[in-house]
């Protein structure tokens, strides 16, 4: 073998291994793991789907960190957002589709009404322009649209659609629900969507040329009812829709079937399940991606917050179906893990000191009069310690502010003497989805030193939360409990294994 050649496959392997990396939906506990973004908050967006243009992922979903919850008539209206990838693994905030905080927005989703939902957004060859679908109950069609030049916005709406199905029926009323849009090989789109008039049965229809309404041309009852958010899809002539079986809404843990078409309008196929708890969420989305000479057909489920209040904490299952050779899909295998391609590793932040790692973060909110978090360091350069940044969340509207104490640790690793800084983070500073919170002690620290940061509050209403991973390579630090609100350092009982999520940054 020649040395170029050596050279070459060493070379393709190296690339091989890099480009590569675990997807992984559950940590080896079996609990589910949240996705943060490439600044270090959680993603959120949620029951939407993930789409692929120009050789980049785009995930597109409706955003809770403002407070919206389902059913609270004073809830407000978040918004949807946008995130993107080149591997699935490493996700850019790309902000807002459009500013949801108008009157007008207001005013059609807050907790006044029954909200709006499933972003779904396909691109359009004929006149270069990226279409949104939305689901709103503020319309008698159920639904709104918008375009765009770019996948990530900023969407203007265009005049509202029109569907043969339930055209006749009161405005605002539970008429269309759940929906996905698809594109078939020959450029046709098409609406799949959810019949509320009927209990939850799927209906396609026939979209324009320009994807912006229906043509009339459609199927309905494609289910018997009580079913929701199909995803359509089409693999080597036969089409797919996948759905909710039964429907409900917000809950974690209902079927996954699906059923097969000769064409769009069918006929369509008696149902087969695939699981019976989607992995321990809801079916939101069935993307197919191409890539190269391979299709994948990416799998998405919402793992909803057990019917909380607080979906911004739901978290996502993703991964790729498999086929048998009949064409039937196989039943999901939710704890296998999968690769997909990996970014380069990202630089370091200027001046970082401690860190928690990379590691499968989990969510816990229990911290309020009774009950506070601790979180040991140890300090790896001298100089000033004028950033600490750390993983917070509220949940159910908590009457006190937050408070960031730093000690020094004494030797069993707990806070000692007096609180060398102390900062209140109002409730109103905080999302209702897990984000990175900024502190600045501003304090001399030495090489070797450690001290303990403790999150607690006076709060009887609600709490805060935390990010957390019991499996995370923290040699120099460890997570401790306090069962009567931190006041006093021999409280806190150290949590084998445990690290809070966490980066400090010391400058000279």
């Amino acid at each position: 073998m020649s040395i170029i050649r050596k050279i070459t496959l060493i070379m393709l392997v190296i690339t091989t291994i890099a480009a590569s990396a675990q997807i992984k939906n559950f940590n080896k506990n079996g609990g589910q793991i949240t996705r943060f973004s490439t600044i270090g908050n959680a993603v959120d967006a949620h029951d939407g789907e993930i789409a692929y243009f120009d050789g980049t992922y785009y995930l597109y979903g409706t955003s809770y960190d403002c407070g919206f919850q389902w059913g609270n008539k004073g809830a407000p209206f978040c918004g949807f957002k946008v995130y993107s990838s080149k591997d699935m693994n490493s996700w850019t905030d790309r902000g807002y589709l459009f500013d949801a905080t108008t009157a007008v927005w207001q005013t059609r989703c807050d907790g006044k009404t029954y909200g709006c939902f499933r972003p779904h957004v396909i691109y359009n060859q004929k006149n270069k322009l990226y279409v949104l679908w939305i689901n709103v109950y503020d319309n008698r069609v159920g639904y709104r649209v918008f375009t765009s030049k770019t996948p990530v916005g900023p969407f203007n709406e265009v005049a509202e659609p029109h569907l043969a199905v339930n055209s006749d029926m009161p405005i605002a009323g539970l008429n269309n629900g759940d929906h996905d849009t698809f594109i078939d090989d020959d450029g046709t789109a098409y609406l799949a969507f959810t019949d509320w008039r009927t209990k939850g049965t799927i209906v396609i229809e026939k979209l324009s040329d320009d994807y912006l309404t229906g043509t009339g041309e459609f199927v309905k009852g494609i289910t018997e009812g009580e079913t929701e958010a199909p995803g359509l899809f089409k693999r080597k002539g036969i089409y797919y829709v996948v759905y909710s079986d039964p429907n409900c809404g917000y809950c974690s843990g209902t079927g996954t079937s699906y059923r097969t078409a000769p064409s769009p309008l069918g006929p369509w196929s008696k149902p087969t399940k695939i699981s019976d708890n989607s992995c321990g969420g809801q079916p939101s989305f069935v993307s197919t991606i191409k890539i190269n000479s391979e299709t994948v057909y990416l799998y998405g489920s919402d793992l909803w917050n057990n019917a909380a209040k607080n979906e911004a904490l739901a978290n996502f299952y993703w991964a790729p179906l498999t086929f048998a050779a009949d064409g039937s899909i196989n039943p999901l295998k939710c704890f296998e893990v999968y690769k997909m391609p990996r970014a380069l590793p990202s630089t370091p932040p200027k001046g970082l000191d401690a860190t928690s790692g990379q590691a499968d973060f989990s969510l816990k909110g229990d911290i309020k009069q009774d009950t506070a978090r601790a979180q040991y360091f140890t300090i790896k350069r001298s100089g000033k310690l004028n950033k600490l940044e750390i993983t917070v969340f509220k949940n159910n509207y908590p009457d006190a502010d937050l408070l960031v104490e730093i000690y020094k640790a004494n030797k069993f690793k707990q806070p000692a003497g007096l609180p060398l800084s102390t900062q209140h983070i109002p409730a109103d500073a905080i999302g209702w989805s897990a984000k990175n919170i900024m502190v600045k002690p501003n304090m001399r620290v030495l090489k070797g030193q450690q001290y303990v940061f403790v999150l607690k509050s006076a709060s009887t209403k609600g709490c805060y939360g935390y990010a957390y991973s019991d499996f995370a390579p923290n040699a120099g630090g460890g997570a401790s409990l306090s069962t009567n609100g931190g006041n006093g350092g021999k409280t806190f009982k150290p949590e084998a294994g445990r690290t809070l999520k966490f980066r400090s940054f010391v400058t000279n």
